[in-house]
């Protein structure tokens, strides 16, 4: 992680949030950058591999039961949950939620009503 946020300080490239669950060898970090052409390029040019997927942002009402209607509505439609992380946001109101899923656009056209953003 210390190389990745590095390279990407060094190209100006604002990491907005991160994932990196503990594990035994090799580790997945999963990042939102605010710049990701500029990310592709610094990543490239320090050799470092990586992939990409879209992530759904959504920012719920920070409160018992609000994931629970995001993923009851993506069950329904049987898309499939990826990868998930969030954090309260800064006045504890709202929830941010990040996510991946199986069929990004077909999540998309299910949340529209729920305050998402696609990056």
């Amino acid at each position: 992680m210390a190389q990745v946020a590095s390279v990407l300080g060094a190209a100006g490239v604002n990491i907005k949030a991160f994932s990196a669950p503990e594990v035994t060898g090799t580790g997945k970090l999963r990042l939102l950058v605010a710049d990701l052409e500029g990310a592709r390029t610094a990543l490239k040019a320090a050799k470092i591999k990586f992939t990409e997927e879209t992530a759904l942002i959504l920012s719920l009402e920070n409160k018992p039961g609000a994931l629970n209607e995001v993923a009851d509505l993506l069950t329904q439609a049987r898309i499939n949950i990826k990868c998930g992380y969030c954090t309260p946001s800064r006045e504890g109101k709202r929830a941010i939620v990040v996510l991946t899923v199986a069929n990004t656009e077909k999540a998309l056209s299910i949340l529209r009503d729920q305050s998402l953003d696609e990056f």
